[in-house]
């Protein structure tokens, strides 16, 4: 297996910023702290994300705030980051809200720390169950997901609704994920609450980032009733993914994710993953396999409906490359390059995922001017990594797809699009995501007009992850396609990869 350990030795726990930054006081941080409390003037628990970007726009490409005695190192300038990618002198750090999840998802391949072998263990096993042979598999398995999705929708429109958008992409993503990974149906669209996997989850995700927002000594007394109520939460996850496990080793499967964990060995070692391992593997990719997806499609659709250009632009490509098809096929969804285009830019203005840390393997200088000791982490603040003006331009609050033609993409510097964490340890669904997102907004393209609200203003919800919050978008039927859009002429503006969207971010 390859080698993905970080040197023995650090130590254990949370490691404060005055431990592993020589020259921490060269770092600039917020004005006006208090003593004690820290940098804690005007922050809002319910939003760490964005009060950072905050602190970010004001101090900088690297900044440090403190909260309760802890301090934190956060950067987001693209050379910074480029340096944080290399993965010989830098790891994944596991740390903040994610570590705070371990007591449900454990060794996962997510809340893994680096020393622990079954990381390697999984992700080796799992690995080939996103091969271009299986996604293949998944494809067929995502359109009946997603026509349960334009059945539910095509009876709100008839009764005259709107759609509730982050409801019901959170539905469709859990049933994808579940009915691919593990022949699982939750029955989503047929309840009209969200599913008490959903709603044990979401307590789960959001006790974990309370768990940020006060000092640890206090916790026990301040969090009890939500620590009691976040047991409950992992023992409601852990007994439904126990009893989905017990009924696939009863009946057998079919070569999905969950048979991977139960059946085969590493290639090499002929080492399989433990009973517990596995539901720890489940219960990541249920979690995170839904959460950050179902957030992706939803930003993508509030921009889709505030930007009818762009959509017109998307759904001729539909029309065009899809044809007549009832269904696309699998290689129908990977030439949608206009579609992944949307999708892309609502990612880096809104990555789902919107942290990840990273610790020195060994003592270094950051960038060459910022001394690090061998477990001195930092978090990367990827919405403002997606935001650097050097990069992206002056404009780079604005939305515009085609900051994702392949020119555009060959002209920037590497490191500077991270929706998916980076190295050994990024996302391994990414292409899941990818072709699910990209294979939903093409068909919901092709069916229907979104109206958006005019009075609706994008408020974002964090809970660890990032949605749109109460976005509802009205709904128009398209008549089918009937024969393919024309495509534009060479030279004319609609082919011009490079044509400006015009209007602001949200």
């Amino acid at each position: 297996m390859a080698e993905t350990r970080t040197p023995p030795g650090l130590p254990r726990g949370f490691r404060g910023a005055e431990q592993g930054w020589p020259e921490l006081h060269r770092i600039p941080h917020p004005p006006h702290r208090v003593p004690l409390l820290g940098d804690v003037l005007g922050a809002d628990r319910r939003t760490p994300v964005q009060d950072s970007m905050r602190h970010a726009r004001a101090l900088g490409p690297i900044f440090r705030r403190k909260a309760f005695g802890n301090e934190f190192v956060f950067t987001w300038g693209a050379g910074l980051v480029a340096d944080l990618a290399d993965e010989a002198r830098f790891a994944k750090h596991v740390g903040l809200g994610v570590a705070n999840l371990r007591p449900v998802a454990g060794d996962g391949l997510f809340t893994a720390y680096n020393h622990e072998p079954n990381w390697q263990l999984a992700h080796d096993v799992l690995a080939p169950g996103f091969s271009r042979e299986a996604m293949a598999g998944y494809h067929v398995m995502m359109l009946d997901v997603a026509g349960r999705l334009t059945d539910h929708w095509d009876r709100e429109l008839a009764a005259g609704r709107t759609v509730d958008v982050p409801g019901d992409m959170t539905k469709l993503t859990l049933e994808t994920i579940a009915r691919t990974g593990f022949g699982h149906d939750f029955g989503s669209f047929e309840r009209a609450r969200p599913h008490p996997f959903v709603t044990a989850m979401v307590g789960t995700l959001s006790y974990a980032q309370r768990l940020n927002t006060v000092p640890a000594p206090l916790a026990p007394v301040l969090l009890r009733g939500a620590s009691r109520r976040n047991t409950a939460d992992i023992q409601y996850l852990n007994r439904t993914v126990d009893g989905l496990v017990r009924a696939r080793r009863t009946a057998g499967g079919d070569g999905d994710l969950l048979d991977r964990m139960l059946e085969v060995a590493h290639p090499e070692t002929g080492e399989r993953l433990a009973p517990e391992n596995v539901r720890r593997q489940v219960i990541t990719f249920l979690v995170a396999g839904h959460e950050t997806t179902s957030g992706a499609l939803s930003f993508a659709l509030h921009y889709l409906a505030r930007h009818p250009e762009v959509a017109a632009r998307a759904r001729a490509e539909v029309d065009r490359v899809w044809g007549t098809e009832a269904a696309p096929g699998y290689d129908q969804v990977a030439k949608l390059r206009y579609v992944r285009r949307v999708l892309d830019e609502s990612l880096r203005l809104w990555p789902t995922a919107p942290a990840f840390a990273r610790e020195a393997r060994q003592d270094t200088v950051l960038a060459g001017e910022h001394p690090m000791r061998r477990g001195a982490w930092t978090l990367v603040l990827t919405p403002m990594l997606h935001r650097e003006p050097e990069v992206w331009g002056a404009d780079a609050e604005r939305f515009d797809p085609d900051r994702f033609d392949a020119r555009a993409v060959r002209a920037r510097p590497p490191h500077v699009f991270k929706p998916f964490g980076t190295g050994a340890r990024a996302c391994i669904g990414r292409q899941f995501a990818l072709h699910e997102a990209t294979l939903v907004l093409g068909l919901l393209l092709r069916r229907y007009d979104l109206r958006a609200d005019p009075a609706y203003r994008l408020k974002v919800t964090e809970r660890l992850t990032l949605m749109p919050e109460g976005l509802r978008l009205g709904l128009e039927r398209r008549a089918p396609a009937t024969v393919p859009a024309p495509v534009p002429a060479p030279g004319s503006a609609a082919s011009d990869p490079r044509r400006p969207v015009r209007g602001a971010a949200d």
